[in-house]
Formats: C-alpha cells, structure tokens, sequence
C-alpha cells in the first residue's frame, strides 16, 4: 500500500474499538475472538489478524482493511453470494446442532486433522455430516496443512467415500500439495490451496507448481478486496472466498470480494459468523436460505460497549495497530 493513501494514526485511533466476542464451539485452539474495528469514509472496517501472527503478516490485514474504510470497492456483479456451513472438529453427536445454524447451507466445511485427534475421529465427523446432509449435500475438508503426504494419501482413501467435493491445504508446503495432488490424480477428489496463497510469500507459486485445482482466498491476510482479485485473476484457477473467523464487519469486506469475482463456482466460506455466540450487529451476517446478502454491515453502539475487550486488552491492539501501521507507513 502507497504510504500516500494510509490515514494518519491518530485517525484510525479516534474511531477505533476493540471487541471480544465468545464462540459457540471452540474453534482454531480459541474460545473467543478479537477484533479492532475502525470506521472511515466509507464505512466500518475490521483489522483482527490472529494474535499469534507476527508485526509483517498482520500488516496485510491493516492494509485490507484501510483500504474496505478508506477508498471505494469494486462493483460487485452479484447481489448475495452462496456460503458454505462450517463445521469445527466437534464429536458426530454434535454436528446436527451445528449445521442447524448455517440456515440452508447445501455445503459443509468439515475441520480435520485436528491436533490431538485421530483419522478415525475425522471419519466419525465427515459420516455424520453426510448422514445430517443427505447424498445431495456437498462435503469439501480442510486440513489446514496437517498431514504429510502419506497420511493425506491414507485419509483420502479413508474418506473417498463420502463424495468429497475438494480437499483443502492436506499438507503444509507447496511441493508436498503437488506430490499429493499427482498420487491422487485418478481419485477425482480437487486439491485447494489456501495458507499456500494468503501466508506464502509468493502467493502465485501454488498455480505455478501445479499444485492446486483451486484456490481459497481471504480479503484482509492477502492485503483487500482489490489485492485479492489481482491474485485470483494471475492464478488462473478457480476461486472460492473464505472468511478468518471476523466479525459481520469483517465479513462484509470477504461479501464484497466474492460479489466482484467474474465467476464464481463454489459456495463460499463466509458463513461464519454462526461460530460466533454475539456479533457486533444486532442483525449479524448470517446465513438466509444458504446465502449472504451484498452491502456495508453497521455496528450497534450498546454492542461495541457490552463487548469491550478489556482496558490491557485494548492497549495491546492500538500498540499493534501502532506498529502495523509505522510497517505500512514505511513501505515495509
């Protein structure tokens, strides 16, 4: 981001609120979710990296979501955008309860891989989707880099036979994805790539390496809406546009990067506010009949105060702010 186009600090710290909002079900090792919120010119905006990454990363996601607050968006060419149910790496017994509140989801992200379970857990999780599903539902994985290539090759054989739509990031680098990719050719099971394009470095080299039918992507890691469809559109593959658990705000920014996509062939991650136990918004951006409407979500003033973050809390997201934002103002 030009260095000319970053609002002053003093002005992202005179809108700026911190919230802490409670999760339904545990999710990505968290049971409540962060986020600062800052209103510009044209509207609310979320910067809510998660808190382990580093200064250089979360950058980006200051970046993304200066430019969702500060300059005008793409036209959107749609005016809702299908979403996906997601499913945390819960016990069969609970998936009913989760699916329930993805309202007409006819797809479901199923979590494997998860640290501390087993392959057979994953079974157990993906058997139950299918059951609560039918055989009309569509069922993609994400193992966020879990696996080697052995046992990606293993779990794809153990769970072929839930009709798998595509499988996304089994293994951690792009060499690995490739290698997994050409043994499972003859499968028909899609290999997707999302930390090897929103955490790498080069986000193109997955397309380059072959390594991928599709790619997932996310406004506010890859640096905005704008950032993100530049990338989609030098990759050459198929898109489908996911969510890093934020806020009805935060997701509004992942809405308007699916409504301006040219084509867009999957559902999208974007329905995840249902993970959330409070919102923002006293109308949070929750699924409808299996899609998300196209628009700017505005904060309710009662909820930003009931979720505060607390004061040590706060301070360290305007300290974070503070250095992400110098990051930026120096071409970093």
């Amino acid at each position: 981001m030009d260095a000319v186009s970053i609002p002053a600090l003093s002005d992202l710290r005179a809108t700026a609120h911190v919230v802490s909002l409670p999760l339904v079900t545990r999710f990505r090792g968290i049971d409540t979710r962060e986020a600062l919120l800052l209103e510009g010119p044209e509207g609310w905006t979320e910067f809510s990296p998660f808190v382990e990454y580093e200064d250089a990363e979360a950058a980006a996601w200051l970046a993304a979501a200066i430019d969702f607050g500060w300059h005008p968006q793409p036209a959107p060419v749609r005016d809702s955008v299908p979403v996906n149910a997601t499913v945390p790496a819960v016990g069969p017994a609970s998936v009913p309860e989760v699916l329930a509140r993805f309202d007409g989801c006819r797809t479901a992200k199923v979590k494997v891989a998860e640290r501390g379970q087993t392959l057979a857990d994953d079974v157990a999780r993906v058997r139950a989707v299918r059951a609560a599903m039918g055989p009309e539902g569509r069922i993609r994985l994400d193992a966020n880099g879990g696996w080697n290539v052995d046992e990606a090759e293993h779990a794809v054989h153990a769970l072929a036979e839930f009709d798998l739509e595509y499988l996304e990031q089994p293994c951690a680098s792009v060499a690995e994805l490739a290698e997994l990719r050409a043994r499972i050719a003859d499968w028909d099971i899609p290999v997707a790539a999302d930390e090897s394009v929103r955490k790498a470095d080069d986000p193109l080299a997955v397309a380059r390496a072959g390594a991928a039918d599709l790619i997932v992507v996310k406004a506010q890691p890859l640096g905005g809406v704008r950032r993100a469809l530049e990338i989609v559109a030098e990759a050459g593959l198929p898109a489908v546009v996911s969510s890093a658990l934020d806020t009805s705000i935060g997701l509004s920014m992942g809405v308007a990067l699916a409504a301006a996509l040219p084509d867009l062939p999957y559902d999208c991650g974007l329905g995840t506010a249902s993970l959330l136990a409070a919102d923002v918004t006293a109308a949070p951006l929750r699924p409808e009949g299996g899609a998300l409407p196209v628009g700017r979500v505005q904060p309710d003033a009662a909820l930003l105060e009931q979720h505060a973050a607390s004061p040590e809390r706060r301070d360290w997201w305007l300290a974070r702010l503070e250095r992400c934002h110098a990051l930026l103002a120096g071409g970093r």
